[in-house]
C-alpha cells in the first residue's frame, strides 16, 4: 500500500497531456452549459408572458434580442478580463525589471 501511494504522489508533478486536455474540454463544456442555462433562464423570464402552443412574433423578437445581448455582454466581459490580465502581467514585469 505504501508503494502505490508514493508512486501516485510522484506522478502529481507530471500531468499526462491527454488527461489535461480531457479535463480542459470537460471544463469548457461545463462552462458553456452553465452559460446556456443562465441565458435560457434570463431570456425566458424576460420574454415569456404566457407560454402557449406557439411563440408570437413579439416573444420571438424578444428572445433573439435577449440572446444577442447576452452573447455580446459575455464577450465584452471576457475581453475586458483578458485586457486586465494582460495589463497586470505587463505591470508585474515592469516591477521586476
Amino acid at each position: 500500500m505504501d508503494s502505490s501511494s508514493s508512486s501516485s504522489g510522484a506522478g502529481l508533478g507530471a500531468v499526462d497531456p491527454q488527461l489535461q486536455h480531457f479535463i480542459e474540454v470537460g471544463t469548457q463544456k461545463q462552462r458553456f452549459q452553465q452559460l446556456v442555462h443562465q441565458m435560457t433562464e434570463l431570456c425566458w423570464e424576460k420574454c415569456m408572458d404566457k407560454p402557449g402552443p406557439k411563440l408570437d412574433s413579439r416573444a420571438e423578437a424578444c428572445f433573439v434580442n435577449c440572446v444577442e445581448r447576452f452573447i455580446d455582454t459575455s464577450q465584452f466581459i471576457l475581453n475586458r478580463l483578458e485586457q486586465t490580465q494582460k495589463s497586470k502581467a505587463v505591470f508585474s514585469e515592469s516591477l521586476s525589471d
